[in-house]
């Protein structure tokens, strides 16, 4: 089996894998098209690779698509799933769409720039001042119900299960859950209904690597979204496991579509 990455850091503990940086794509190409898996390319690359060269990429394009956008990610959750996702509202930054969604939403709510990552661009609004600072910020208004939880959870999905799973404590710097914004990893058991929402949505939108942000109110998991590329510090031996997992997949697909290509009839 031919393995190609373009990304040398999630990749660079896995075998007999061929690493080519992503701008010299173009001077590949003839390995690249012989290639069986092409790992981790950048988003400017799937077209290419995926409908140009019909090439077979991992993460799959369902991924990358859902999770390169948080906009999109929630009106996917609200289509599929709308009773396991907090009440949002989105719109152009307006000062008529921004004063109607102030006077619509409970306050306190959670407010988020569309395109951020790792807890920046999240806040907690309280009073009108925070809003305004809020708004001076985006083009797009994105808001969300608060939800009145203290922790979280990361739930890792690889290939068509869960690998690992830990809870993330709330920072002690304010209502961030995030590792790198200060919160806490606490090991402990991730409750089943967490596990059936996260395989419901991953096996029902063909995601085969994400970490899903799941909060528990009461007995009832809300998704919260979905992280592509997610950092592994949780737990220990957690990229082990990731690694593990990422590569029994991509061998048991290998193995499916060769005896498929096997059993179809010749042609005349």
């Amino acid at each position: 089996m031919k393995i190609i990455s373009f990304d040398a850091l999630r990749t660079l503990h896995l075998p007999h894998v061929r690493y080519i940086k992503p701008e010299s794509m173009y001077d590949h190409l003839e390995e690249i098209k012989e290639a069986d898996w092409l790992l981790f390319p950048q988003y400017w690359q799937l077209t290419a690779l995926v409908f140009g060269l019909k090439k077979r990429i991992f993460p799959s394009l369902s991924s990358y698509m859902i999770g390169h956008d948080k906009i999109e990610m929630t009106r996917t959750f609200r289509t599929i799933t709308p009773q396991h996702h907090p009440y949002t509202l989105i719109s152009a930054n307006t000062p008529f769409e921004a004063e109607k969604i102030w006077d619509e939403m409970p306050s306190p709510f959670v407010a988020k720039i569309p395109r951020s990552s790792m807890g920046h661009g999240v806040f907690l609004i309280e009073t009108i001042g925070q809003w305004r600072d809020y708004i001076a910020q985006t083009d797009v208004l994105y808001v969300q119900e608060y939800l009145p939880i203290d922790r979280d959870m990361r739930v890792i999905w690889i290939g068509n299960k869960i690998v690992s799973g830990y809870w993330r404590l709330q920072s002690d710097n304010g209502f961030h859950n995030n590792i790198s914004q200060g919160g806490q990893v606490e090991a402990a058991l991730i409750p089943k209904e967490a596990q059936d929402l996260v395989t419901y949505l991953a096996e029902s939108l063909d995601i085969n690597h994400a970490g899903f942000d799941i909060a528990m109110v009461g007995s009832v998991p809300y998704v919260i979204e979905i992280n592509r590329i997610f950092g592994n510090q949780g737990l220990p031996n957690i990229q082990q496991d990731v690694n593990d997992e990422l590569l029994n997949y991509l061998n048991e697909q290998h193995l499916l579509t060769t005896a498929m290509l096997i059993d179809q009839p010749s042609g005349f």
